[in-house]
C-alpha cells in the first residue's frame, strides 16, 4: 500500500506542490514578524540607566516588594522570586503550584493559549485528578466573567 503511494505520480506532485505552499508560508511568516514595528520602551533613559545598575534591588513581580539577593520566595506574598527557581528541581514544584493555584482561585489572563496551556498541564500533571482541577478553573473563570451586580443603595 505505501509502496503503490509512493509510485503514483499525483500524490507525489501533492506532497511537493504542500511543501511549497509550507515553505512560502514559514517565509512569510519570518518576514512578518522581521518587518513588525518595534515599540518604544515603557521607561525613559533615567529608568533604564538605574534598571541596569548593579545595586539596583530586586522587587517581587507579583507585588512589588523589596527583595533580598538570596530570597527565593516573595516573604509577603509567597511569589517565587529567586532567579533560577524555574531551573531547580525542588523549587520548580513550587513554582508550578503557583500557577496551578492561581489557576484555581486566582486572576487568570483570559485567552485561548491560556485556556489550552491550563488544559494540558491539567492532563499531564493531574492525570485522572485532573477532571477536580480543571472544575476549579472552569468555577473560577466563571466567577471572573459575570458582571458584578451594583448593591442597593450605594452609587
Amino acid at each position: 500500500m505505501i509502496a503503490a503511494a509512493a509510485s503514483d505520480p499525483e500524490l507525489l506532485i501533492a506532497n511537493l506542490a504542500m511543501s511549497g505552499i509550507l515553505a512560502v508560508l514559514s517565509l512569510r511568516l519570518i518576514a512578518w514578524v522581521r518587518d513588525a514595528p518595534t515599540t518604544p520602551d515603557p521607561w525613559d533613559a533615567e529608568t533604564d540607566k538605574k534598571l541596569s545598575q548593579l545595586e539596583t534591588e530586586q522587587t517581587c513581580a507579583h507585588c512589588s516588594t523589596p527583595q533580598k539577593d538570596d530570597a527565593w520566595f516573595c516573604p509577603h506574598c509567597g511569589n517565587a522570586v529567586g532567579p533560577y527557581n524555574n531551573m531547580m528541581p525542588y523549587l520548580w514544584i513550587f513554582s508550578q503550584g503557583e500557577v496551578f493555584r492561581n489557576g484555581a482561585d486566582g486572576k487568570v489572563r483570559q485567552g485561548p493559549v491560556t485556556f489550552i496551556g491550563y488544559l494540558l498541564c491539567a492532563f499531564v500533571s493531574y492525570t485522572f485528578l485532573a477532571p477536580v482541577y480543571l472544575f476549579r478553573y472552569f468555577k473560577n473563570l466563571e466567577r471572573r466573567e459575570a458582571p458584578e451586580e451594583p448593591q442597593p443603595g450605594v452609587k
